[in-house]
């Protein structure tokens, strides 16, 4: 018989898992890459000068072995440049002729723009293009802990480029999010702000209204808005912390930023400003529902699950069903400071 806890994992765990691919294969072939030899020749490249970037406080150095391969971060990566001479993750970039060819089990198959594979000491992801069919463009490998890997660029998809980001979305994402369930912390599909050191979390699918609400207090004096659509929530010495990230939504917000969490808001649209507060299972529910699991890692998953019920217990949450005008600032800003009434039927707050 299974007891309570496990019953409620396996219930949010099959709930998130809704729209996920993943099945498992036999093994093409034997594991090529040993994780000591890719951390030794990361190392290696580190010490002569690395590319590096800090996201969510997980710092990243990057490598070319190859002298005409240069790296560079594009766009919103370049905000969360960070020189550090001890990374979290050491990567070694290189061009290659790649094939369709992959050693390991498959363990995760997103539906067509990336794989994941598991050997006995690293991971493998491909990244697909359509124009390249079943060869991949790029192919990563990481030890089993992410704290080193190689990054193996296709040359003929290149062309002529010589200029190349190394982490090409969605390879940094990933990368965070696994180092994230290494007991670090959850990325949450949500925009959140900063007022007067108070951070605000709103939490959603997409089309929930997170972008809405971004632009919405972007227009106030004082706010900062770390993220549109991604935060990185993390417990540190026993507080919660979110944290911008550079996936931002259609309004383009995206900061190196972090602050501390004092209030989650469960987004939906409504025809009228309503807060209602919720707790328990149904808060982990929905709040989990909109994190970024491992879905082929038990141990990832179970972390995560933890890290919501950890905050739901010890953090204010509220559903917040929201007008999309500049009338809900003022809704959050009341229930924020405890004098918002509790909500009646009537016109529009």
């Amino acid at each position: 018989m299974q007891c309570a806890g496990q019953l409620q994992f396996d219930w949010l765990v099959s709930r998130r898992l809704a729209g996920a691919r993943s099945r498992r294969l036999p093994a093409t072939r034997p594991g090529a890459t040993a994780s000591a030899s890719i951390r030794a020749r990361a190392d290696a490249g580190a010490a002569s000068g690395a590319l590096c970037l800090s996201i969510a406080g997980i710092s990243v150095a990057v490598t070319s072995v190859d002298p005409d391969l240069h790296l560079r971060f594009p766009g919103n990566l370049t905000r969360f440049s960070a020189p550090t001479s001890a990374p979290d993750v050491r990567i070694e970039a290189a061009w290659r002729d790649l094939t369709a060819e992959c050693d390991g089990t498959l363990v995760f198959d997103s539906g067509g723009t990336w794989r994941l594979y598991a050997t006995s000491d690293s991971y493998l992801f491909q990244f697909f293009a359509a124009s390249l069919g079943t060869v991949p463009y790029q192919v990563a490998r990481f030890d089993r802990d992410f704290r080193s890997g190689q990054v193996f660029l296709h040359r003929p998809f290149f062309g002529r480029r010589r200029m190349v980001n190394p982490l090409q979305y969605p390879l940094d994402e990933l990368l965070i999010v696994h180092m994230l369930s290494r007991g670090k912390g959850v990325e949450v599909h949500a925009c959140g702000l900063v007022e007067a050191g108070n951070g605000y979390l709103f939490a959603g699918h997409s089309g929930a209204g997170k972008t809405t609400m971004a632009r919405l207090w972007e227009r106030e004096p004082g706010i900062t808005v770390l993220s549109d659509d991604r935060i990185v929530l993390r417990q540190i010495d026993g507080r919660f912390w979110m944290y911008g990230t550079p996936w931002h939504g259609e309004a383009g917000l995206a900061q190196s930023a972090r602050a501390p969490l004092t209030q989650v808001f469960l987004l939906r649209h409504a025809a009228m400003n309503a807060v209602l507060p919720i707790s328990g299972a149904e808060a982990t529910a929905r709040l989990f529902s909109c994190t970024f699991p491992t879905f082929h890692d038990r141990g990832g998953l179970e972390f995560t699950v933890g890290c919501c019920e950890g905050l739901v217990r010890t953090m204010p949450c509220a559903e917040l069903g929201f007008v999309p005008d500049d009338r809900i600032v003022g809704v959050v800003r009341r229930h924020a400071s405890g004098t918002l009434a509790p909500p009646t039927p009537g016109p529009v707050a």
